[in-house]
């Protein structure tokens, strides 16, 4: 997903971009937790798909990189999960743009699951929020890069990888990451075929032509290509912002949900398999989580959540008056919306009341 932020001019960041080994390619990841979670929970029933299941996934040693200098690990039975794509193009990704060989993270939530994992609170967080990123070390150099103030956000990905994504949220909100999922383009598009495909509403129609996506008003079912579409619209929605198009991806979110709970895939091994098999390339994950025994422990966990139990808000937000293509924190706001998880609550309704980002006509574009 490419991205632009508080207005229609593209954005991008000063300096150079962080060069990416080709196989890693990371995208969009409007679901990776929940469709990690959905398709690889039969895993350890299909005994004979065990090893290449294993052998699909991907691991980042997140506690390796980051060392004891973290915030404090609750032991309480909540979760906190942080959900992260790129903006890659390399590979099968470069039909949705010139690869230039580098990454940024395009698409950021925070995904708090309750210590009963009855109910969980999304927090997106715009990719062009200035923030003060910490000092991380390079995942390609391993030399030590220097802390910013008025940072883009989705540069700590492009400079450290994803433990400086990590260590940046975990600055941001005082809250510790339990686990990471990246999720890419081309999986993304496989798994939504594969499940059949995900049945939305528009109230109005979409005529996008960065993203190619053209909608009329009605109910529609969104195919792996179209689905990827959607996530990626913003010019022909809303302000044309990347705030409005966060709100379309939340709708997207809780519209798979829905669709992979429908879909009855225990009761067909070869479609379970071929989910899995699709889900776990598609993903990187942290060590924790970067076996399918592991996986599958997790994902029973979350399995009975439903998009009804599921609360998205974006990161209170307002635009930069000295630039408004950028957007900073709402700090009294924000700290709201952190204090809520970090107890374990649910966000009040008065913490994004003054956001930017929870504003627009975006938002009523998907239901």
């Amino acid at each position: 997903m490419s991205g632009q932020s508080g207005s229609t001019t593209r954005i991008r960041a000063t300096g150079k971009r962080r060069r990416k080994p080709s196989r890693r390619r990371r995208a969009t990841v409007m679901a990776a937790w929940t469709a990690a979670g959905v398709v690889v929970v039969g895993g350890a029933g299909l005994g004979y798909a065990y090893v290449k299941l294993n052998d699909n996934l991907k691991a980042v040693d997140i506690n390796a990189a980051l060392g004891k200098n973290r915030p404090v690990d609750v032991d309480n039975g909540s979760q906190d999960i942080l959900v992260l794509g790129s903006d890659s193009r390399s590979g099968a990704n470069s039909a949705y743009g010139a690869d230039e060989g580098t990454a940024r993270s395009d698409t950021a939530m925070v995904v708090h699951v309750n210590k009963g994992h009855k109910t969980a609170s999304v927090v997106s967080i715009p990719r062009d929020t200035l923030v003060t990123r910490p000092a991380c070390t390079s995942d390609t150099t391993g030399e030590t890069v220097a802390g910013e103030q008025r940072a883009m956000f989705n540069t700590a990905y492009e400079v450290g990888g994803p433990a400086c994504a990590v260590k940046t949220v975990e600055s941001m909100s005082g809250i510790r990451m339990d686990h990471y999922v990246e999720v890419d383009f081309t999986g993304f598009k496989k798994l939504i075929d594969q499940l059949g495909g995900v049945k939305i509403t528009t109230t109005q129609a979409i005529d996008d032509s960065k993203s190619h996506l053209h909608l009329q008003p009605g109910t529609h079912t969104l195919d792996g290509e179209q689905s990827l579409g959607l996530v990626r619209t913003r010019k022909s929605v809303g302000d044309g912002s990347d705030l409005g198009r966060i709100q379309l991806q939340q709708a997207f979110i809780k519209a798979l949900m829905e669709q992979a709970k429908s879909v009855g895939v225990f009761s067909n091994p070869k479609t379970l398999f071929d989910l899995a098999d699709t889900a776990t390339k598609a993903v990187t994950t942290d060590s924790d989580l970067g076996s399918v025994k592991k996986l599958t422990g997790f994902a029973t966990g979350l399995k009975g959540l439903g998009s009804k139990n599921v609360t998205m808000v974006t990161m209170p937000v307002q635009y930069d008056p000295a630039d408004p293509n950028r957007v900073i924190p709402l700090e009294e706001s924000a700290q709201q919306v952190w204090t809520a998880l970090k107890h374990d609550r649910p966000i009040p309704a008065s913490a994004t009341e003054k956001s930017a980002g929870d504003k627009g006509e975006a938002g009523k574009v998907v239901q």
